[in-house]
This record gives structure tokens, sequence and C-alpha cells, in this order.
């Protein structure tokens, strides 16, 4: 197979307005600041996106501190490098910690640039298959319970396998019992997203009543030994998201009892060869997975649809259609739900769809390109 060299670097920074507002415990998005990696690689380019946030509320990334550690020390250390395979970018970025989502940025532009030069779909190159997956929805925190039902049902009827929805202290039991009452037996989780402490077991153990699916994230990211000990006292499976930070920090969870569900976030693990040991390792214990989403553009999304297309992605995603949060993707075709719930997996070359450049061109407020001993050129929009 022939090796890819990574002759230039574009990082190409949008403003794009979501539909409305999506709020969680963390506070409330409306506007997303989203970094674009786009590689170029012997005649083919490949793309990839930062999913870091505005502000370091999710993870120790933001979108600024990102953007220096690319600069200053993650693309000195692959321009101009021939690489035959993507997961080879890792040992070039050993001596670098963390910084997951920053690296994750420019290696899955790296894998959809593989899979192009190889004229293969990404799911494929992942290990995975075409066909389509099973799409949930997540829903955010609203000022009132009615708001909140009536956006559950629009989903149910436009056919999401699986309801999400945010939870923290004060919006949580009472929310759970009105969604079940409306809707009866829908397959329903929540995302705490580390509101909750181990002081707040017995309320917790309230959620058991509901028969969800599970409740994501429930204690603080870094404290696997507290979700150890809180699984124990409920029946409802506990799923880790921000916790998982590696393959490696999955096995310790899953064997000290954290967890019983893993999320699997392509940034959050730092690229796509992380996430796919992470897949080997909850497929070889029966762990049920899926993929997570950071509120993407359609380049991001399509990357997680790729990956959930794997075998060992037992549970939806939140893989939604583009038009959950965005009126106009920058893609082409976006990204349509099926009235059976389910997103096709992109039958075309890398991430399978187009990327359109009037669109791109419309939301972008800063591009800079980087090559191997230069000095980064750039442009600002306006």
């Amino acid at each position: 197979m022939p090796e890819l060299t990574l002759e230039r670097v574009d990082l190409i920074r949008v403003a794009m307005r979501m539909r409305g507002r999506f709020r969680t415990s963390f506070g409330t998005q409306r506007d997303r600041d989203i970094v674009l990696a786009r590689v170029h690689c012997g005649g083919v380019q490949g793309y990839g996106e930062l999913t870091a946030g505005e502000e370091p509320l999710y993870s120790e990334e933001s979108v600024e501190t990102a953007l220096t550690c690319l600069r200053a020390h993650l693309l000195p250390r692959v321009l101009g490098a021939t690489v035959a395979h993507p997961a080879d970018l890792a040992g070039r970025w050993a001596a670098v910690r963390g910084n997951r989502m920053a690296k994750a940025a420019v290696e899955t532009a790296v894998w959809d640039a593989w899979a192009r030069a190889r004229g293969a779909p990404l799911s494929k190159a992942l290990g995975g298959g075409p066909g389509r997956v099973p799409a949930g929805v997540s829903v955010g925190i609203h000022d009132d319970v009615g708001a909140l039902l009536d956006e559950v049902g629009r989903f149910l009827e436009q056919g999401y396998a699986r309801i999400k929805i945010k939870i923290e202290p004060g919006w949580d039991t009472d929310v759970v019992e009105g969604v079940r009452d409306a809707f009866g037996d829908i397959p329903l989780m929540v995302d705490a997203n580390c509101a909750y402490t181990l002081a707040d077991v017995e309320h917790l153990r309230r959620l058991d009543a509901y028969g969800l699916m599970m409740i994501e994230q429930p204690l603080a990211d870094d404290d696997i030994v507290d979700h150890a000990a809180l699984q124990a006292r409920l029946s409802t499976p506990v799923c880790l998201d921000e916790s998982i930070r590696s393959a490696a920090t999955a096995r310790r969870a899953l064997d000290i009892g954290a967890c019983r569900v893993v999320n699997a976030k392509v940034g959050r693990l730092g690229g796509h060869a992380e996430a796919l040991a992470l897949h080997e390792l909850c497929r070889s214990r029966g762990v049920d997975l899926w993929c997570g989403g950071m509120l993407e553009s359609g380049i991001g999304r399509l990357h997680n649809i790729a990956l959930a297309s794997l075998p060992g992605f037992t549970l939806p995603g939140d893989t939604s259609a583009s038009e959950r949060y965005w009126e106009q993707d920058i893609i082409e075709p976006p990204v349509t739900l099926a009235a059976d719930g389910t997103v096709a997996v992109p039958a075309g070359p890398g991430i399978g769809h187009a990327v359109r450049a009037d669109r791109l061109r419309a939301v972008t407020v800063a591009e800079e390109c980087h090559t191997p001993g230069r000095e980064p050129s750039g442009s600002r929009a306006g």
C-alpha cells in the first residue's frame, strides 16, 4: 500500500450558528467555534475536526489551547513526514502529553486522506462496513418540562432510535418521570456531565425506578473509584464518557467495576487509532459501546458514523442528522435520518461526502497554512 507524506496542513477556523440553544450542566451553547484540519498528501486531501469547546469545560482543552499545541508542538513533528498508516502519528506525538483533541483533529484528517488514497470508505478502512447505523439524539436542559416533552415528541416522530436527556441537580428525577409518563417504555438514557458527587448516591438511586438504558458520567471526570462505589449501589448501568481518555483507562474502569457501558468519542480519545483499541477492549469483554457526539459539523459527524459502523458498537450513538443542529451543513449531501431511525454509512472514498467549498468559505473566519520548515501563512475573514 502507498505511504502518505504530510505536505501541508490547513487549520480552518469557522463560526457556525446552531439551530437552537443547547444547554447542559456546563452551560448553554448557541454558536460553535470550530477548527477544521485539512491535510494535503500527494494530491489527496483529508478533513478532520477539532472537537474542543470554546472554553475548557468538557475537558482541559479549548479551541485556543488546541491551536497553540498544534502550531508549536504537534504539526512540527509530522509536517513532511511519511507514514505507512495513520496510527503511526501517535508515535511521533508520544512525547506530547494529553492534548488529545488537538491530536485527533489532524489524525482523523490523515485517516480520511489514507482511505481516499485507497479508494475506500473510511468505515472500511477502520474495520467497519457499509449499511446503516442506528441514531440516537441528545436533548438539552430546558426551562420547563413541557418544552422538553415537546422536543422529545418531535424527535420520536422523526424516528430516532434512542433519546438522551441532559440532567443536573434539580433537573433529573421529575424530568425522567415526565418523559416516562408521556412516552412510555422508549429507549431512554440520561447524561449528567459530571454534575453530581458520591454524596448524591441516594438521590441517584431514585433513577433506578425508570428502567433507563444508562446514566452517563454522573460523577467527576477524574474519579473512577467513586464511580465504582456508585455503580455498586445502582441497578442502572453507569456509562463513562469524560473519564475514558484511552483504552487503558477504560480497562482500569472496567476492572474495578466503575461502569457497565462505555462512550467512545474520537476527539476525547485522541483519534481513530485509540478508538479502535477501545473498541477491541469492549468487544473482548462483552461491554456495550456507543459513539458520542460533540456538536460537530458534518465532517466530525461523518467520522463518527464511520466509527459507529464497527461491530462492537452495540448501542445507538449520538449520530443525529445534520438538521438536528444546523440549518445548512458544510457537507453535501447532509446526513439524514431514515424513518427506521438509522443513518447511512457513506459508501464513497474517505468520509464519503463532499465538503462544499462555498459553504465553508461563508463560515470561515480565519485560515492558516502550515508547510514543512516554513512559518505558517494565513488569512482572516472580515
